[in-house]
């Protein structure tokens, strides 16, 4: 074996030259070179190729003649081998992390809003390292070094996020078939304690009774300080304000319907609006309500407005993120009406918080409505005493 040199490759005429151990240089007439192997097995004379020269050297040409001898010598067929590992590579593909984790979140598309899905398909990407990787295959360490990176970069919560999704993956793989186990149950307390921290917001009263003078004082788009407003009033979620749609509006019943595919439990939800809701609504119906949102992009009409809007206004104002948010109006209103005497239910409801047993969200949602629709008016009654300034006498519920 060994019988060819670089020189004799370069110089060979169309033909075959050999090398020895079955190992040949096959030269065509249009002047390409391939290696092939020929090679005896189960009686048959069969044939391997190795690929083009120069792009398969020669060295590289006989280390793999020797592997495919060696499994000669065990009785294996070369050929069937390497079509073996070529299935086992697509079906590596086919049950990769990242196969596993699309194939999850294609299945959650009715169960998660929107946003929460983007979302957690933004976590999952964060975990590039295994996502090649056959499910399967992935032990405790992989998943943990991949987090390692996410942690490094200060963001502990969204390592911990990251887990948490990828925990739902692994559980969906076991349940499907595709791995014995979710590795990520090893990983309890190996990555840094959450930190806990609340959305910064205002519930003192005199503070509440100056942010609602300065929102009455904000100079910039009517609709952003309509949206600055409502959030006061209506202390739903951020994402839900923004993309508010003229058609969940019935102005005339006083009531906002969101539906369950905007929500972030996945619950359609009711919000009743007081009169002062309504004449802000109206006032801005002139500017947006041909269109689809109530709060439009300015640059896009037909997209709501930026996730930014809210939170670029306050800081106008004077507020940072560590006095006020727009996701802080939600704790305020229910710092205050707890304090007001109204029902913790009732408060919870209307926050959309959801409620773990089924049969009592159901009669919660029947049994409530009537008692939001009167604190929601005497939250509203209640901001506009404390913006006036009046010795506020809170209205209670009734006990």
């Amino acid at each position: 074996m060994g019988k060819l040199t670089a020189l004799a490759i370069k110089s060979a005429a169309p033909g075959k030259l050999f090398d020895g151990g079955g190992l040949f240089l096959l030269v065509r007439q249009s002047g390409s070179r391939l290696w092939r192997m020929k090679y005896r097995f189960a009686g048959k004379e069969l044939l391997l190729s190795f690929g083009a020269y120069p792009e398969v050297s020669l060295a590289e040409a006989r280390q793999r003649r020797d592997e495919a001898r060696a499994l000669l010598r065990e009785g294996v067929d070369p050929s069937q081998a390497r079509r073996a590992r070529k299935v086992a590579a697509r079906v590596g593909a086919a049950e990769s992390f990242r196969a596993i984790a699309d194939e999850w979140l294609a299945r959650q598309k009715d169960a998660l809003a929107p946003v929460t899905r983007a979302k957690a398909q933004w976590l999952l990407g964060l975990l590039a390292p295994i996502h090649a990787m056959p499910i399967a295959a992935i032990a405790a360490p992989d998943v943990l070094a991949a987090l390692r990176r996410i942690e490094s970069a200060g963001t502990i919560e969204t390592a911990h996020r990251a887990r948490q999704k990828a925990s739902q993956v692994f559980r969906y793989a076991v349940a499907t078939g595709r791995a014995m186990r979710d590795p990520t149950a090893d990983l309890r307390g190996a990555l840094a304690p959450v930190v806990a921290t609340s959305h910064a917001a205002i519930t003192d009263p005199s503070k509440v009774a100056e942010l609602l003078r300065a929102l009455d004082g904000y100079i910039g788009q009517p609709t952003t300080a309509a949206a600055l407003k409502l959030s006061a009033l209506l202390f739903v979620r951020p994402g839900e304000l923004r993309a508010m749609e003229w058609a969940e509006v019935d102005l005339d019943a006083h009531e906002w319907r969101i539906p369950a595919s905007r929500m972030k439990m996945r619950e359609g939800h009711v919000v009743p609006l007081a009169t002062q809701a309504v004449a802000i609504l109206r006032a801005i119906q002139p500017l947006t309500g041909s269109r689809r949102y109530v709060f439009p992009s300015l640059r896009t009409p037909d997209r709501p407005m930026s996730e930014n809007t809210i939170t670029a206004a306050l800081r106008r104002l004077g507020y940072d993120g560590d006095t006020m948010t727009a996701h802080g109006f939600r704790a305020m209103a229910s710092t205050r009406l707890n304090e007001m005497g109204w029902s913790p239910d009732v408060i919870e409801r209307q926050l959309a918080h959801a409620e773990r047993n089924k049969v009592r969200a159901v009669y919660n949602r029947a049994m409530y409505l009537k008692e939001r629709i009167r604190m929601m008016q005497a939250w509203a009654d209640y901001l506009d005493a404390l913006r006036s300034g009046s010795n506020v006498v809170p209205m209670r519920a009734a006990r």
